[in-house]
């Protein structure tokens, strides 16, 4: 291997462009921050077994995950499961995972609860995005489902996930959920959701592991301090060990961290662009249970006063038994950076959490728990305002040899693995054959 790409950021884009690259016979050299592999999908340790710090799960139509991990030999190790989706609405829990469902949802009218269902149809049948790229979800969803249903359910969902943010998401941000849950459902309606088995930390591994063995190389706990640009060319990276010179460079970390790497050495334009696109915080509660909350995989909150958008209950999809017994729930909320919560200690968000809880579910007592964990990501969610496409900045970049490939670029599409994994190995063959071409020339967006 006589030509060098250098990924900073040890997610699945980054693992996905270095296992394109050494394919290709170009060596990768992976620098990660963070101690573990796999960026927002990273993992803890609870008793011996890896858990996901943020829940993740993959839908069955995740066709691009499903080819990485047929490629790594690994395809006996998906598992797919049927789940359940419950909405907490007007102090009680409604089930909500299949049409039926639907039409016993008593808080809204019979006429609303059809108008509440018409809008996953709807999304099914839109083939061309760009159209809703001059709307709001807001906008969109009252068109759709009427006032009544936007104010019960979607304006408060809305606002729970995107707070400050509710009303200037894009209608394709919005479209794209209702798609993609749609695509997972089966003949009677119900979700089915993938899992890889031992976790996404296994998975990652795997990959880190495989590029490793042709003959890249993958090193944790090492900070990039700076991309080294001389005259309008990447020459490599700065670490604490000193400068890793390399024919290329891909930068995979959320965009304000990459604007700090190098945004002197880019274009005003592109500058603007990097720095136009604001991100939410997110926190993440993770409760280890001696018995289990609810019924319910994933239950949505359309009620503002409730803290988090989401409370899902890991154990409900994958075994108990995969956790020595212990239940697992998962209590999200996407935030500004300067929220209350997001400064909190652990025990801090704990005993706030716990209140809120009780009023959820009654009969929850604080004896259930054995454990806790608060996970907190500054750079979790890209806000996706109207014509988003326009601000999104080109994986290629004004220096010679320095491509840019960050979940804020996924678009249409949301971020999640699926769509990493999609673009770090589209980046890596791209990167991989203008090397091999003897160009330093960046690849232009697909």
């Amino acid at each position: 291997m006589d030509k060098t790409c250098i990924i900073i950021g040890g997610g699945y884009t980054g693992l996905s462009a270095a296992f394109e690259l050494v394919r290709a016979g170009i060596k990768p050299i992976v620098f990660e921050a963070d101690s573990q592999l796999g960026g927002l999908a990273g993992s803890f340790d609870v008793g011996g077994v890896e858990l996901e710090k943020f829940y993740h799960h993959w839908f069955t139509s995740d066709t691009h995950i499903s080819d990485l991990v047929a490629d790594l030999g690994e395809t006996d190790r998906i598992v797919y499961r049927p789940t359940n989706t419950g909405m907490y609405f007007a102090n009680r829990v409604f089930r909500l995972s299949t049409p039926l469902d639907l039409l016993k949802f008593s808080p809204l009218s019979f006429f609303d609860r059809i108008r509440m269902g018409k809008v996953a149809l709807v999304a099914r049948r839109i083939k061309d995005w760009k159209p809703l790229e001059d709307i709001t979800a807001e906008a969109w969803l009252r068109k759709v489902c009427g006032n009544r249903v936007y104010d019960a359910v979607w304006g408060p969902m809305l606002a729970g996930k995107f707070g400050p943010f509710a009303d200037k998401i894009s209608a394709v941000w919005m479209w794209n959920k209702f798609k993609l849950r749609g695509g997972s459902r089966g003949k009677g309606g119900a979700e089915n959701l993938a899992y890889y088995r031992g976790g996404f930390a296994a998975l990652s591994q795997k990959l880190a592991e495989r590029v490793v063995e042709l003959g890249g190389e993958v090193h944790t706990s090492t900070p990039v301090q700076e991309i080294v640009v001389r005259d309008k060319r990447v020459v490599g990276v700065r670490t604490a060990d000193g400068v890793v010179e390399a024919d290329a460079v891909i930068a995979t970390p959320a965009l304000p961290l990459i604007d700090r790497l190098v945004g002197s050495e880019l274009t005003e334009a592109e500058q603007k662009k990097i720095r136009s696109i604001e991100y939410l915080a997110n926190v993440c509660l993770v409760l280890r249970l001696n018995r289990s909350l609810s019924g319910t995989y994933w239950l949505n909150v359309a009620d503002p006063e409730f803290p988090y958008v989401g409370v899902i209950e890991h154990t409900n999809f994958e075994p108990v038994e995969a956790y020595n017994g212990q239940h697992i729930v998962y209590l999200s909320k996407y935030l500004p950076e300067s929220s209350e919560l997001f400064r909190m200690t652990d025990d801090e968000a704990l005993d706030f959490s716990i209140p809120h809880l009780q009023r959820m579910f009654p009969e929850f007592s604080r004896d259930w728990i054995v454990a806790h964990n608060v996970w907190k990501a500054r750079y979790s969610q890209p806000i996706v305002t109207l014509r988003y496409s326009e601000a999104i900045p080109a994986s290629e970049t004004s220096v010679d040899g320095l491509y840019i490939e960050t979940m804020a670029q996924v678009y249409p599409e949301d971020r999640g693995t699926n769509y990493a994994v999609r673009n770090g190995r589209r980046i890596g063959r791209e990167v991989a054959a203008k090397l091999k071409q003897g160009s330093g020339v960046a690849a232009s967006r697909a």
